[in-house]
């Protein structure tokens, strides 16, 4: 059974690629992240003509996840529960972001999650990230304590490089978020939280990335992040068998800025 995780970056923008991909690669399930599209407009009928069985959760051209699922998806979740709200300002009200979904797929619950990016040290969104992180700690730590026997997989793009392999200069990073020392222990806490990193023993750093920004040819200059993971409960961690990151993906013309990670694991 094949599980990816792909922050896509818009799926009216690259739908043909997506479905390019899916064939080629042959996965079961597919968490995306940044679909930037509505509910009503999300193309489930070119999913499923691939085969795909579809959940989503958006509302704009602003943030969005999906699961894409050919082994079932069952017992779907809107929203990462207790996650905290957010508005860009006092005017406009507080609302639950299109940042997570969950459900069951294959017998494994899979949830699809865009972490908030930080904007910058002091930002009111640094800390509305440190929040949403402890409010996915949380929720994950409860989960495992009812049903510790859970095949769960949180995967997505966690906007954190976690240590400094992941990314490609510490120097250049200094003062920026996604390697603060607060978003690192809030990821950690996440892990701490019955999770394990499966993806890093097949694909070991440093250098080794998932993100790399469109500007100044951050990608052919290996100029990368590694922020996209997918993090496993026992049960299913103690199921994999191998992994890798997608990088052909990110290479030529209409490319997400993102590659797709892949996790093989028995059935």
């Amino acid at each position: 059974m094949r599980l990816a995780t792909w922050n896509l970056n818009s799926i009216r923008a690259r739908l043909p690629r997506l479905l390019a991909w899916l064939e080629r690669t042959d996965v079961d399930v597919v968490a995306l992240q940044e679909t930037k599209i509505d509910d009503e407009r999300f193309p489930r009928a070119e999913l499923a003509a691939a085969g795909y069985e579809v959940a989503s959760f958006g509302f704009s051209q602003w943030n969005g996840v999906a699961l894409l699922s050919r082994v079932g998806l069952t017992d779907v979740t809107v929203g990462l529960p207790g996650a905290p709200t957010w508005t860009k300002d006092t005017d406009t009200p507080a609302v639950v972001e299109a940042r997570a979904i969950g459900a069951t797929c294959g017998g494994v619950q899979v949830w699809s999650l865009y972490v908030p990016n930080g904007r910058a040290i002091g930002d009111p969104h640094y800390d509305y990230k440190l929040q949403w992180l402890a409010a996915l700690r949380d929720f994950g730590a409860k989960t495992l304590a009812d049903a510790p026997d859970l095949p769960m997989a949180l995967c997505g793009d966690f906007n954190i490089a976690p240590t400094d392999d992941d990314i490609w200069s510490v120097e250049y990073f200094h003062g920026s978020t996604h390697v603060t020392p607060p978003e690192r222990e809030a990821f950690a806490a996440v892990v701490d939280a019955g999770f394990t990193d499966v993806v890093r023993p097949h694909a070991p750093g440093p250098g080794t990335f998932t993100y790399w920004d469109y500007t100044q040819l951050s990608f052919p200059k290996r100029r990368g992040m590694r922020i996209d993971f997918a993090l496993a409960s026992p049960a299913l961690a103690d199921r994999v068998t191998g992994a890798f990151i997608d990088r052909e993906e990110r290479k030529g013309k209409g490319a997400s800025d993102h590659a797709p990670v892949v996790v093989e694991f028995e059935a």
